[in-house]
């Protein structure tokens, strides 16, 4: 059966813009609820500085409880930098990502360079990576609209991913950031890129800002692509599209994919106990577009279970 391959982001992605500070043993413990549903590979946090980033500022002390508790689970770690590289090496993280945003605007609102300057640092920090004998990921970011300068040009994502395969990236992940695309621009700009990159190498992330996420990472089935960000709960969004519903949630994704014939490994009445969890740390309701359905069948057949335990 075909598969597709998920990473989920909630730990880092999901938890790294909330208000409401969630404590080491808690993303450690989330993360082994995705673990215990069949999830194989998790974005567990990132090495920024913690001064801008509160909630990721206890990276050093998750990534080795992690890999002590979950060693099998593949875990990848942002990093912006050299200096993060190092943090996130003497952590012993095992695979590290970049961002690079697509375009100069958003560079500079987003790290303060330009995007160059911008490039030029993570293909830096890729080659150290690679030396170190570390896996790597680049997200290619605002890579169909940014928030300042519209739609970003096809042959801008296409050079900047070709630079980061250069530089070593192991996987490259074209990244929806505000939430804007559309199925047609998903068909588009996958058939230019798998021209250039393998398909085992590319990854898409998509948000559900306007409501197409599942409707994108199906555009993205069809144009050959097997690897996804996603985020249980639907967990996150974009500090730049203002109102964002978040992620395209793992459920979502694995609901879709399963009932479409692909294999994903991962069970979905056990991502409900994800985020069931995840609910409890934010203080609010969580949950993909299938959600409420979801539930409601899990409810359904308990009352049947039930039923035939007192029959």
């Amino acid at each position: 059966m075909d598969t597709v391959h998920i990473t989920d982001v909630a730990p880092r992605d999901g938890l790294q813009n909330q208000k409401i500070a969630v404590s080491t043993d808690a993303k450690l413990h989330l993360i082994e609820l995705l673990a215990a549903a069949g999830v194989r590979s998790v974005e567990a946090t990132s090495f920024v500085s913690p001064k801008a980033v509160p909630q990721m500022a206890d990276a050093a002390e998750l990534v080795p409880r992690v890999r002590a508790v979950l060693p099998q689970l593949r875990t990848s770690v942002l990093v912006p930098n050299l200096k993060g590289l190092e943090r996130a090496f003497a952590a012993g993280a095992e695979e590290i990502a970049v961002v690079l945003s697509a375009t100069e605007t958003m560079n500079r609102k987003n790290i303060n360079m330009g995007l160059e300057q911008a490039t030029e640092v993570s293909e830096q920090t890729l080659h150290e990576a690679h030396r170190l004998g570390l896996r790597t990921r680049a997200y290619v970011a605002v890579a169909f609209d940014c928030p300042f300068e519209g739609e970003t040009p096809v042959s801008e994502v296409t050079r900047l991913t070709e630079r980061m395969l250069a530089a070593g990236a192991g996987e490259i992940v074209i990244a929806d950031t505000i939430g804007s695309a559309s199925p047609g621009q998903v068909r588009d700009r996958l058939g230019a890129l798998r021209e250039r990159v393998p398909l085992d190498q590319l990854a898409v992330h998509f948000h559900d800002t306007r409501g197409m996420g599942v409707a994108n990472a199906w555009a993205a089935l069809e144009a050959g692509v097997r690897r996804f960000d996603a985020s249980v709960g639907g967990i996150g969004g974009c500090p730049f599209a203002p109102g964002a519903a978040g992620n395209l949630a793992t459920e979502d994704l694995v609901l879709m994919a399963e009932r479409s014939g692909l294999s994903t490994g991962i069970s979905l009445d056990s991502l409900l106990d994800a985020v069931a969890y995840a609910e409890t740390l934010l203080q609010r309701s969580l949950g993909g577009r299938s959600s409420a359905w979801l539930r409601m069948q899990r409810a359904k057949r308990e009352q049947e279970q039930a039923a035939l335990a007192t029959a």
